[in-house]
């Protein structure tokens, strides 16, 4: 019961946005995951940049924010994951075309 009312009360607990930004942020990374199963054609490159350019930013604001937020850093960490796996997705279908009629007929 003490962990629980340590956590409650504590500077990154549930009763703050140190908790509730990073846990709604999670639709983020999670969107973009699941982005993963569409074609290369379908990603946004300004998008996707932006998305890599924000969480790049938000990292860093994680690390330095007092208190320190372990819980956004890795919600933004695994963002930037995702969406430079994304972008070289998009990379590597705009340089090989080819590869894209080579999966169309492996279906």
């Amino acid at each position: 019961m003490n962990i629980l009312r340590s956590f409650w009360n504590s500077p990154t607990g549930l009763k703050t946005t140190h908790f509730w930004g990073p846990t709604f942020n999670w639709s983020l990374p999670l969107a973009a995951a699941m982005d993963t199963k569409k074609p290369p054609e379908t990603i946004s490159i300004n998008m996707t940049a932006v998305m890599c350019v924000y969480s790049a930013l938000f990292m860093r604001f994680a690390w330095v924010v007092r208190p320190r937020n372990p819980h956004l850093l890795i919600c933004h960490v695994s963002n930037e994951t995702v969406q430079l796996y994304q972008l070289s997705r998009w990379l590597r279908a705009q340089r090989n075309p080819e590869v894209k009629k080579e999966e169309d007929g492996a279906e």
